[in-house]
């Protein structure tokens, strides 16, 4: 059986989550492909929040097996803390695979963040200090440390202490108090290499294996596609490839493995973090929609800038990811509007402009086209089927779908598990 892969296509926190915690039902493995605990997915199960960093949403389900794999970078303090957590709140976690190929955040790495970050100073890229980018770089500079190397207690104590000792000095000579290295060796080859040491696995092997068996897997990646490395708004991205072509080199699968790609999202659009934002709202309305989409970050808990769905910036992400389908989320959102707005394309000094600008100043510098539907005015939380949707929701779908150019299979209509509309 093919694979099949959820991918953001806005800014992130569209809610990929829900999708992929609907979709696990089916499943029997769910992969996350790239990105760190930077990032978070909020799962409402039963009237209970559950919010993820590191494991993949499937781990709420008894049947799936949870994979972190290669492409994630991990903070094993994170991902200790994490699973404890869930495990306090009866969430098996004992299912769940960790890629040695994973490369490992370490402290100094969030040293090295937060001193890049206040150097920008008026520039700053949002970055959540979290250590993700210094952790890519050494990944890409090929000095990084492995999960897999935390199995081999002693050689593992031993790279510590030299890339501990190189760092210390790049961090002194920067004016940064130094690690204790003795204190990272003592933690890191010790209790946290013996708490990861079970979940380590060839996940490489075990997900064509899996898909050799017939077993359904599940791709799911954090961030989104305008924070893509290659393909976002450049430099306000993250560090890793969240678009449908990260999922093969983050898990190892090829790219005739996935045949399915459901882009992720929102009914209107948010992002964290500087940057243009061709449909931000500043005034009342973008106000209304980060109360009532109470549009905060999952791990960092800043607030989210909102503004309507553009569709043009869709076009482009359904075109970099080959999206088959679309999940709308957090349609319920805009409920209480008299109007609903859709970006249909942009300006510039009176003219059309064509298709999403490639160049970071042009984009700023665009005006927002907009279709204005009237809106419904009534919940739509007790909606479950097509049928049971407002006409004027269905008639902003409709535009939805006729300017992104893909079909909407999913429509989130509540915070709820259960509350959605599947469109055959």
């Amino acid at each position: 059986m093919p694979a099949t892969v959820l991918v953001g296509t806005q800014w992130g926190d569209e809610g990929k989550g829900k999708v992929t915690d609907t979709l696990a039902k089916e499943m029997s493995l769910v992969v996350r492909y790239q990105g760190g605990h930077n990032a978070g997915h909020t799962l409402v199960v039963n009237g209970e929040r559950f919010a993820l960093r590191l494991l993949p949403s499937g781990v709420l389900y008894d049947h799936v097996t949870p994979v972190i794999a290669n492409g994630v970078v991990v903070d094993p303090v994170t991902l200790v803390e994490e699973i404890d957590g869930l495990t306090a709140r009866g969430v098996d976690c004992s299912r769940l695979k960790l890629s040695s190929h994973a490369h490992l955040i370490l402290p100094w790495h969030v040293a090295h963040d937060a001193l890049a970050e206040h150097r920008r100073g008026e520039a700053k890229l949002g970055t959540t200090l979290k250590g993700i980018g210094p952790a890519y770089a050494d990944k890409s500079r090929r000095i990084g440390l492995r999960v897999g190397d935390m199995l081999d207690r002693r050689a593992f104590a031993d790279q510590l202490r030299a890339v501990g000792a190189a760092e210390n000095e790049v961090l002194v000579a920067l004016g940064v108090e130094p690690a204790d290295v003795e204190a990272v060796v003592a933690r890191y080859a010790g209790e946290l290499a013996d708490r990861l040491a079970p979940y380590v696995t060839d996940t490489v092997t075990l997900l064509h294996d899996a898909l050799d068996a017939g077993e359904h897997v599940l791709l799911e990646g954090a961030q989104a596609t305008f924070l893509d490395l290659d393909h976002g708004t450049y430099p306000f991205v993250t560090s890793s490839n969240p678009t449908a072509g990260g999922a093969c080199t983050g898990s190892g699968l090829g790219p005739r493995d996935l045949t399915r790609i459901v882009g992720i999202a929102k009914a209107y659009t948010t992002r964290v973090g500087a940057g243009p934002f061709p449909t931000e709202l500043t005034d009342a309305t973008g106000e209304a929609l980060v109360e009532i989409g109470r549009e905060f970050g999952t791990v960092t808990g800043r607030r989210r800038r909102t503004g309507w769905f553009d569709a043009a910036m869709l076009r482009l992400a359904a075109r970099l990811n080959s999206l088959t389908d679309l999940a709308i989320l957090k349609l319920d959102v805009l409920d209480t509007f008299d109007e609903v707005k859709l970006c249909i394309g942009y300006e510039r000094d009176g003219r059309r402009v064509v298709g999403y600008p490639d160049r970071l100043d042009d984009l700023a510098a665009v005006t927002p086209v907009y279709e204005t539907f009237p809106g419904w005015r009534t919940p739509l939380i007790e909606c479950r089927e097509v049928a049971d949707l407002p006409s004027q929701a269905r008639d902003y779908l409709a535009a939805v779908e006729k300017h992104v150019g893909v079909p909407i299979s999913f429509v989130g209509t509540g915070p709820e598990r259960d509350q959605y509309v599947q469109f055959a």
